[in-house]
């Protein structure tokens, strides 16, 4: 029987702060956007005139802040976290997009409230939002993404009701403090159920695709209709093919040779290749008083990519094998016996590919050659590859 992956705290802040950050940046600039535009447009129904302003329900209505904070604290397991991180990522930058592509305004003016508590609330509303972001409602999305990730957290049949019974309120509100239309409610339900089908429960790898087709899906927004810049393009689509690649777990999309990346290669993903080589120098500044490599066999040595100065700690012709798929290899040990198996980051290899690596370790080794194995930053894939060489070994 499978065991459930640990949560922890540190798991669960940084998936709130990545999708805080999502919003922080896409839900403000689409308002923006709108009231530059001064879009007057609308799809309220006839009947929506009819309905009434019930300043109660404001209440309601901010609590989805609560539900976006705490909901993170109430899922209960490492895949149920996932779930509702990447469900309402993909709900954000979704609906920001449609919010930029085709703004919409509320239609109905609010009346005066009497109430001071709820004129207040009103007031610190529109403080932080605008009369835009219509279609599809992300607050209803948002709703039907917390009613779907918490019912677990439940237990109780009573505790399920009432999260429900709360949540389908929440929803309601949208109407009834003149924040949405009914259509923008309809939609906001669609994007929720698409979020749910889209990101599924069970899965057992990272999924590096998502994460680097929302950021692609964050620049467009960010970077092509907020800053009108044409670069932006060039990176959406360097983005968005390293996406498609790990969508296709192709470990050979960078088609390195000898240690190096061809000229059309660095055309193609130069923000992803120059993220990676900037990041191998901040961690090599960070570890600068620590050694970048280390001996952990008789004949094996492991770390990460190595500088010029430091490949010069290695033994004299060692066998080098190199896992790193986004980092050329130094010049100087693309001279020794060099191997070249790439593993693309944040993915387990295969066990085929482990099995490969691991018997050409023992055939050096067993010739009395030294080897130094290393991926990128040292800390992933050459200790997993060292580790089932060591347990190879031992059996």
């Amino acid at each position: 029987m499978a065991v459930a992956a640990p949560i922890t705290w540190q798991m669960r802040g940084r998936h709130f702060i990545i999708n805080l950050l999502a919003f922080a940046l896409c839900y403000p600039l689409a308002n923006l956007l709108a009231a530059q535009k001064h879009i007057t447009r609308n799809v309220a129904l006839p009947f929506e005139s009819a309905l009434p302003f019930v300043p109660w329900m404001i209440i309601p209505y901010l609590s989805s802040g609560f539900f976006f904070a705490i909901s993170f604290a109430w899922v209960r397991s490492a895949d149920d976290l996932r779930v509702l991180s990447q469900r309402l990522l993909l709900a954000t930058v979704c609906a920001t997009l449609v919010f930029a592509w085709y703004p919409l305004q509320f239609s109905m003016a609010r009346p005066a409230i009497d109430n001071p508590l709820f004129a207040g609330l009103f007031a610190l509303l529109s403080v932080v939002d605008r009369p835009y972001n219509q279609l599809p409602s992300l607050h209803v999305a948002f709703c039907f993404i917390f009613w779907r990730s918490l019912q677990t957290s439940f237990v109780p049949k009573p505790g399920r009701t009432i999260l429900s019974g709360w949540l389908a309120l929440v929803a309601i509100a949208t109407v009834f403090t003149y924040q949405h239309q009914v259509l923008d409610v309809v939609a906001g339900l669609m994007l929720g159920w698409a979020a749910t089908l889209l990101v599924r429960h069970g899965r057992m790898q990272a999924n590096v695709a998502f994460y680097y087709l929302m950021a692609a899906g964050i620049v467009l927004l960010l970077g092509v209709s907020g800053l009108h810049c044409r670069a932006g393009l060039y990176l959406v689509a360097s983005l968005s093919l390293v996406s498609f690649a790990y969508f296709r777990e192709d470990r050979f999309f960078l088609h390195k040779r000898d240690g190096r990346h061809p000229l059309w290669v660095w055309l193609l993903y130069a923000p992803y290749l120059a993220a990676y080589w900037l990041t191998w120098r901040c961690v090599r500044w960070r570890e600068r008083r620590r050694p970048p490599l280390m001996q952990i066999g008789d004949r094996l040595w492991i770390g990460r990519r190595l500088s010029a100065i430091e490949a010069e700690l290695l033994p004299a012709q060692c066998v080098v094998i190199d896992l790193a798929n986004e980092l050329s290899e130094t010049p100087s040990l693309r001279k020794h016996d060099y191997h070249y198996f790439p593993l693309p980051d944040l993915r387990l290899p295969q066990a085929g590919t482990i099995d490969d690596i691991v018997a050409l370790m023992i055939r050096e080794t067993g010739k009395g050659q030294t080897i130094y194995l290393h991926c990128a930053m040292g800390y992933s894939r050459s200790t997993l590859i060292a580790k089932h060489y060591m347990e190879k070994i031992a059996q």
